[in-house]
């Protein structure tokens, strides 16, 4: 009996169809949700919100420490193609559309509940805009790991690591204090 690696294009396959059941799901939920317009709807789209960034900081927290064990693969090993292979699942499967999701229902109560105002959801907004900016740089080195061409150290990628998670941070604290 031979077993299938997680580097074969089964398993690939396989997450990719999990992944958008998932993402079925979740827009058929919203679709429901708009198309029912519930009382606490607004309490849902939150709850629905938290749920996307949980999964895309998961992701960005992630990210940065595969690239710290990749840097020490060498390229074209074994272990430098599973690391490729994971972070592009990540970045494909998780990280996007945790990224997206995350944006468009953000928008939608920051439009909808407060109508973008308030000193503290544009501090908000800025943070989240800079976390944007770590996805997109991590997305480049995704690209650059694939192709063997990452310039960055071990320690630049710990350093990086830290960066999602002041972000986050600082988020939460604008979120839920709202000190201006």
């Amino acid at each position: 009996m031979t077993s299938e690696r997680q580097t074969d294009s089964g398993p690939g396959r396989r997450a990719r169809l999990r992944a958008a059941i998932a993402l079925s799901l979740f827009a058929a939920l919203l679709i429901g949700l708009f198309a029912w317009q519930p009382d606490d709807l607004y309490l849902w789209i939150k709850a629905l919100h938290l749920i996307a960034v949980i999964s895309w900081m998961a992701a960005l927290l992630y990210m940065p420490r595969l690239f710290i064990y990749h840097t020490d693969a060498a390229p074209g090993s074994e272990q430098s193609e599973t690391f490729k292979m994971m972070e592009q699942r990540l970045l494909k499967i998780i990280m996007n559309p945790a990224m997206m999701i995350s944006w468009a229902l953000g928008l939608y109560l920051a439009w909808s509940v407060y109508g973008f105002q308030g000193g503290w959801l544009h501090a908000k907004l800025f943070f989240v805009v800079l976390l944007t900016l770590v996805h997109v740089h991590f997305s480049r080195a995704v690209r650059a790991f694939q192709h063997d061409e990452n310039r960055r150290d071990a320690r630049y990628w710990r350093l990086m690591n830290e960066a999602p998670t002041l972000l986050m941070i600082l988020i939460v604290i604008l979120v839920v204090v709202k000190p201006f």
